[in-house]
C-alpha cells in the first residue's frame, strides 16, 4: 500500500481559554474522497487550514510527502493585488499545467476573467477562488464549503469535475447530496477529537447516533460504579487504611471522570411562532409576467398556493427566482397578469444575503428589536438569554456586534429572529446557507410541523426533497413550471435537473497555440455544437495529452530495448514493463475519447 500523502497527528489548538482541538487526526491517501463533518464551531475549517499549512497548531505533527502539492479553497478568499480575475485564477499554475484551464473554469462558473477583483460580489469572489484552486489539479484538494454561492447547475457540474480528478479531496460542506455523491470516507470532528469512518457520508448519521448511544451507556455505567463506591465508603468495613485510601483515590478519579466528560454539543431548540390560521387560499397568480428589458424573466405564469403547501423554487442564478417570489408575495407588481393574496396572512421573510442585519447591532438587540431583555414568542415572553441558548449562543455573546459573527452564527441569528415573529406564511430565501447539518435537520423538522405555508428558494437538493410538497422550476424564455414532490421527483418527471445558462460566446482568443499538434478546431460559433463545457475542454486538451503520452511511451520502450536489461536489473525491467503497459492503456483510452468527442462535435 502506498504511504499517506498527508498526515496530521495529535493536533491540539486552543483559542482563548477553550480548547478547540485536543487530539485531532487526519490521514489523506492517494485518491481519497473525505467528508470532514462536525457542528459549527467544532474546528473543521481550522483543521483544514492546519492541513494546508496556513495555521500552526499548539501541538501535534503535520507531515506532507515531499514533492506533493496541496491547494486550499478558503471560505473568504483574498483577491487583492491582482489586476483581473484571470490573473488571480492563473497565479498558481506551473509550467506543467494546462495554461487555459483557469479560463475554462472561470467561464463554466459564470465569469469572463476580465472582471476587476475589487468589484466582485462575495459569491463571484468564491467562484473565482474555486477556479484558482481547481486549475492546477494538485495531489490534494482541501475544499471549505465549495458549493456556497453556486447554483444547482454549477453544483452538479462541480460534482462531475471533482469525480473526474485524480487528486485526493478533503471537503467540508453543508450540502448532504454533494457529500453523499462524492465521499468515500468520513472524518468527524467532535469535542476536540476526530473519528474516522471508512464509509461515505451516507452512513455518517447512523454511525454518529451509535457513538452517542454508546457514550450514554458508558456514562450510566460510570454513575452506577460511583454510587457503589460511595455506598462502600459510607457503610463498608474499614479494616485496612491503605486499602481504604486507594478506594478513596479511585472514587475521586471516577468523580473527576464524570465531571470532565463533555457530552455532545448542544442542539438548537427550534419552533416557529405561529399566527392565527390563514384562509385556505394563500396566493393565486394568473398569467403574471415580468420583463426588465432583456427578455422575459417571468412569462404568463399561473399558480394557486393553498394553506399548508411548501413550495420550492429552483433555477440557475439569474433565472428570476427572487423576482417571481416578490411578485407572488405582493412586494413587486407584475407587468401583466394579477396576484391575489388570501385573507389573514402574516408573512415573515428570511433574507438570503443577511442584508437586513445591522452589523453594529448586538445579538440581543437583534432578537429583542432593541426593546428590553425579552423576546415575544407567540403569546409568551422569553428572556433573551434563554432564547439565545435555544440557538446555541452563549450568554456572554449577548452584547457581541453582529458584524463579528461567523456565517453560521449569522444564519442561526436570522432564523432565531424570523421564527420568533408570529406568521402563517414563511418566505425563506436560501435558509440553508452556512448552517451545520444538525441545524438543517431541526429546521426541516420544524417546517414539517409548521401549520402555515412555506415558500422556499434553495439550491440544496436534499433539503428540497425533505421539505417541499411541490417544486416550481425555471424553464427557458421566462417560463416556469410546477412539479409535484421534491427535487428528485421533479427530475424524474422532467427528465433532467436545472440546466445552466447557454454560453453564447466563443472560446477566448489565444496568442499562441498549445504545444503538440496545434489542438482541435474551435467550437462551432453557429450554436450547433453538441458538447458540454467539460467535453469542449477535453477536446481542446486531449491532443496535447496524447502527444505527451506517446513521447513518454517511446522513451520507456527505448530503455526496454536493451537486451541485457533483465540480467543486469530485473527490478527495473519489471518496473518498465508495468509503466509501458499503463502508458499504453492511457494512450489508447485518450485516443478513443478524442475520437468520440470529435465525431460528436462534427455530428
Amino acid at each position: 500500500m502506498a504511504p499517506p500523502l498527508l498526515i496530521l497527528r495529535d493536533i491540539a489548538l486552543t483559542f482563548g481559554a477553550t480548547p478547540l482541538l485536543t487530539s485531532a487526526e487526519l490521514q489523506v491517501m492517494e485518491g481519497d474522497r473525505l467528508a470532514l463533518v462536525g457542528r459549527n464551531g467544532s474546528g473543521k475549517s481550522t483543521l483544514l487550514k492546519i492541513a494546508a499549512g496556513i495555521v500552526e497548531p499548539d501541538g501535534g505533527e503535520r507531515f506532507l510527502q515531499p514533492g506533493r502539492t496541496v491547494r486550499y479553497l478558503p471560505q473568504e478568499p483574498d483577491l487583492s493585488g491582482f489586476a483581473t480575475v484571470l490573473d488571480y485564477a492563473s497565479a498558481e499554475l506551473t509550467a506543467g499545467d494546462d495554461p487555459y484551464r483557469a479560463q475554462y473554469l472561470l467561464e463554466v462558473l459564470g465569469l469572463t476573467g476580465k472582471e476587476d477583483p475589487a468589484r466582485l460580489s462575495g459569491g463571484e469572489a468564491r467562484r473565482a477562488a474555486l477556479a484558482r484552486t481547481l486549475a492546477p489539479e494538485p495531489d490534494i484538494l482541501l475544499l471549505d464549503e465549495p458549493t456556497n454561492h453556486l447554483d444547482l447547475p454549477a453544483i452538479e457540474w462541480l460534482e462531475g469535475e471533482l469525480s473526474s480528478l485524480k487528486s485526493a479531496i478533503v471537503m467540508i460542506s453543508h450540502d448532504r447530496r454533494f457529500l453523499q455523491n462524492l465521499s468515500r470516507a468520513t472524518v468527524w470532528i467532535d469535542r476536540g477529537i476526530s473519528r474516522r469512518l471508512d464509509k461515505g457520508f451516507a452512513h455518517f448519521e447512523e454511525w454518529r447516533d451509535e457513538v452517542f448511544e454508546q457514550e450514554e451507556r458508558d456514562q450510566q455505567r460510570l454513575a452506577q460504579k460511583i454510587r457503589r463506591e460511595e455506598h462502600w465508603m459510607t457503610y463498608g468495613v474499614t479494616a485496612r487504611r491503605k486499602r481504604n485510601m486507594r478506594r478513596v483515590r479511585e472514587l475521586a478519579d471516577l468523580r473527576a471522570q464524570q465531571r470532565n466528560h463533555r457530552g455532545p454539543q448542544g442542539t438548537v431548540t427550534m419552533a416557529a411562532s405561529e399566527a392565527e390560521t390563514s384562509g385556505k387560499l394563500v396566493i393565486e397568480a394568473r398569467s403574471i409576467s415580468k420583463d426588465y428589458g432583456g427578455g422575459p424573466v417571468v412569462k404568463e405564469f399561473s399558480t394557486r398556493i393553498q394553506r399548508g403547501d411548501r413550495i420550492g423554487f429552483v433555477g440557475r442564478n439569474g433565472a428570476g427566482k427572487t423576482t417571481l417570489l416578490r411578485m407572488l408575495t405582493g412586494e413587486l407588481a407584475p407587468d401583466s397578469g394579477s396576484v391575489r393574496l388570501g385573507a389573514n396572512l402574516e408573512m415573515v421573510t428570511l433574507d438570503q444575503k443577511r442584508e437586513r442585519l445591522n452589523p453594529q447591532d448586538t445579538l440581543a438587540e437583534v432578537l429583542t428589536g432593541g426593546r428590553g431583555d425579552t423576546v415575544i414568542f407567540g403569546n409568551e415572553s422569553k428572556h433573551v438569554m434563554s432564547y439565545m441558548k435555544d440557538f446555541l449562543f452563549q450568554p456572554e455573546q449577548a452584547r457581541t456586534p453582529v458584524g463579528v459573527l461567523s456565517g453560521g452564527e449569522r444564519g442561526r441569528l436570522m432564523l432565531a429572529r424570523a421564527l420568533a415573529r408570529p406568521s402563517n406564511l414563511l418566505v425563506l430565501d436560501e435558509p440553508t446557507n452556512d448552517l451545520d447539518l444538525e441545524t438543517l435537520d431541526l429546521l426541516q423538522e420544524m417546517l414539517g410541523d409548521y401549520q402555515g405555508t412555506v415558500l422556499l428558494v434553495s439550491h440544496d437538493r436534499d433539503f428540497l426533497d425533505r421539505v417541499a410538497t411541490s417544486v416550481i422550476v425555471s424553464e427557458d424564455g421566462g417560463r416556469w413550471q410546477e412539479y409535484a414532490g421534491g427535487y428528485s421527483d421533479m427530475v424524474a418527471q422532467r427528465g433532467e435537473g436545472v440546466t445552466a445558462r447557454k454560453v453564447e460566446k466563443s472560446a477566448p482568443k489565444r496568442d499562441a497555440k498549445p504545444q503538440g499538434n496545434g489542438g482541435p478546431p474551435a467550437a462551432k460559433a453557429n450554436g450547433r455544437a453538441k458538447l458540454s463545457f467539460t467535453q469542449q475542454h477535453l477536446l481542446k486538451t486531449l491532443p496535447e495529452t496524447i502527444d505527451k503520452l506517446g513521447k513518454s511511451l517511446e522513451k520507456l520502450q527505448a530503455e526496454m530495448a536493451d537486451p541485457q536489461l533483465y540480467n543486469r536489473d530485473p527490478s527495473k525491467f519489471a518496473r518498465l514493463s508495468r509503466e509501458i503497459s499503463e502508458k499504453q492503456q492511457a494512450l489508447d483510452e485518450a485516443e478513443e475519447q478524442w475520437l468520440e468527442l470529435e465525431l460528436l462535435n462534427e455530428g
